[in-house]
C-alpha cells in the first residue's frame, strides 16, 4: 500500500506540472503540496489499515471540498 501512495504522488506531480504549464498557479500549488504529502506518507512504512484510513480520509475531504467549491463558489 505504501507504493500506491508513491504512485498517487507521481500522478499528483503530473497534474501539478500540467496546471503550472497552463498558468493555473493556485491549482498547481495545491497539487505540489499533495505530491509532497503522498510521497512522504509512501516512505513512512505504516500499516495497511493506516494507509486505507488515510486514503478514505483524503477522499472524504477532497470530495467534500470539491462539492462545496462547485456548488457555492463557482458561477454558472
Amino acid at each position: 500500500m505504501d507504493r500506491m501512495f508513491r504512485v498517487l504522488g507521481f500522478w499528483t506531480l503530473a497534474i501539478a506540472l500540467m496546471s503550472l504549464a497552463g498558468d493555473m498557479i493556485p491549482m498547481s500549488l495545491i497539487f505540489f503540496f499533495q505530491t509532497a504529502v503522498f510521497v512522504i506518507l509512501g516512505y513512512m512504512r505504516l500499516s495497511e489499515r493506516t494507509y486505507i484510513l488515510l486514503f478514505w480520509g483524503y477522499m472524504i475531504l477532497s470530495f467534500s471540498g470539491f462539492t462545496y467549491w462547485s456548488f457555492f463558489k463557482m458561477t454558472v
